[in-house]
């Protein structure tokens, strides 16, 4: 650039914006700088444009130091905030803006709309995303493609796959991602028939599926045992679609063999179909389905490859010492965790979130900190009381799994879940309305098992997000069918 050439506040905005969307952050950047050389560094339409560039390249401090630099902010500035925050994995923080947005009376179209429902779709916030639903409805909008998708993806991932579905079916116009997903929604719930019945309604009538498509109906079968379904997905993806299958593909089809007991197939897939030596997420599927079925030569064989793989990850070697704990090998426990403590690695620390009247509450195992925290325990020890005299005995293998420093049934009472299902129940006594709650990590069996009986003692629908799947529980049943 040379300061000869006549510049302005548009050119400015232009180049930055042809920037932003070829994601091109150091030329973005000579940019900025020649805008403050220039005089343009405080000129609100500039300094939009470069808060899209940053926020597109993932640079969120410094979008959001150039976010609080706009006075008079438009809704293009807005949207930029809090699609940023959510594209790179802060759900919570776009959360905040919009309210902020909402503070200032400031007017969002339907791309604000369709970055805050995509926020709570990962923040799990589902009074948001209602919140937001009938402002959509009330206010006539017109439901674009984008819109729409952005409501179904919502209220799938939020728990209400009927919801979804109503949506789903109330669009004029449906593309791609809306078609995935709702399969991903359906795969989520452990509906897996009509995950597969809504790919073929998509074959016949919809856009040709592409690998994220795939990647859903292949979970979806896999969550739900339907072995022969998957087997057909996979082998049309190439075959009618000319889909190369990716990693995410191949771990799909491992699991699904994995979780329905075909150690043999699985490990006979990876060798047949794979190109190339297998990653950590095709032996963490083996792993987990080694640990379902009890196959522990195997589990130790693959823990070992997955530690060669990645020595410095702590769930393998989390892995491998619950593999050794349940196959009886506590003297390779002891081994493995020293190992541990010499590398100074740490497991990641679960919690579990559950929003009653649009606050949050984050729980963690032995959690004190809570207002609430004597009352929240008093109804928990009263509550396995009542889940005890239905039936319910502790799985103390779930101290090995999830907390491998404890080895006492006493441990099992208080972990996150728990507290926050209690929470949830204690908080609502009376209501028929279903306790919502989200887990970072895979929901325990132990806790698993207690809150099958929960639903059914307290007579009340409890869903739980994990990192994996969604669980209804209802009149002591589960919806995943123990396919998790």
């Amino acid at each position: 650039l040379s300061a000869a050439l006549p510049f302005s506040s548009f050119t400015f905005t232009a180049v930055a914006k042809a920037c932003a969307d070829l994601s091109a952050i150091r030329t973005g950047t000579a940019i900025h700088a020649h805008s403050i050389l220039l005089g343009f560094g405080s000129d609100r339409f500039v300094l939009t444009a470069l808060l899209v560039l940053y926020s597109k390249c993932g640079q969120l401090g410094v979008a959001r130091k150039l976010f609080d630099a706009i006075r008079d902010r438009s809704v293009v500035a807005w949207n930029a905030m809090i699609s940023g925050y959510e594209q790179n994995g802060l759900a919570e923080r776009a959360i905040e803006v919009y309210k902020e947005m909402q503070a200032v009376k400031a007017v969002p179209d339907s791309m604000t709309f369709v970055a805050t429902l995509s926020a709570c779709a990962q923040a799990g916030a589902l009074d948001l995303g209602r919140e937001v639903d009938r402002r959509i409805v009330s206010e006539r909008m017109d439901i674009s493609v984008f819109l729409g998708s952005a409501l179904v993806n919502m209220y799938a991932r939020c728990g209400v796959v009927d919801k979804a579905r109503r949506w789903f079916d109330a669009l004029q116009e449906r593309n791609v991602v809306t078609w995935t997903s709702m399969i991903a929604g359906y795969g989520m719930h452990g509906h897996g028939h009509e995950a597969i019945k809504l790919f073929h309604l998509m074959r016949r009538e919809g856009p040709p599926p592409n690998h994220v498509t795939f990647v859903a109906v292949l979970s979806a079968c896999a969550h739900a045992g339907l072995v022969m379904e998957g087997r057909d997905a996979f082998a049309c993806m190439k075959r009618i679609y000319g889909l190369v299958p990716r990693i995410e593909h191949y771990c799909s089809m491992v699991d699904m063999f994995g979780r329905a007991g075909l150690l043999d197939e699985a490990m006979q897939f990876i060798s047949d179909y794979m190109p190339g030596e297998p990653g950590p997420e095709v032996w963490t599927a083996v792993l987990g389905a080694c640990k379902m079925h009890k196959n522990f030569n195997l589990g130790v064989e693959v823990a070992e490859r997955l530690i060669a793989l990645e020595p410095e990850n702590p769930s393998y070697h989390v892995l491998l010492s619950n593999i050794y704990a349940l196959s009886g090998k506590m003297h390779h426990v002891e081994k493995v965790r020293n190992t541990m403590i010499k590398r100074r690695l740490k497991k990641q620390i679960g919690f579990s979130l559950i929003e009653l009247g649009g606050t949050s509450h984050l729980f963690r195992m032995g959690e004190k900190s809570h207002p609430q925290t004597t009352e929240i325990y008093q109804y928990l020890e009263e509550l396995i009381h009542r889940i005890s005299a239905a039936g319910y005995m502790p799985e103390t293998e779930s101290v090995l799994h999830e907390l491998e420093e404890e080895e006492r049934e006493g441990a099992l009472r208080y972990h996150s879940e728990k507290l926050a299902v209690a929470y949830g129940l204690m908080m609502s006594v009376g209501s028929t309305t279903p306790i919502r709650v989200i887990k970072n990590l895979r929901i325990c069996g132990d806790c698993h098992l207690a809150i099958k009986f929960m639903s059914s003692v307290e007579n009340r629908e409890i869903v739980v997000r994990d990192k994996h799947r969604f669980h209804h529980f209802k009149d002591g049943k589960c919806s995943c069918l123990e396919y998790w």
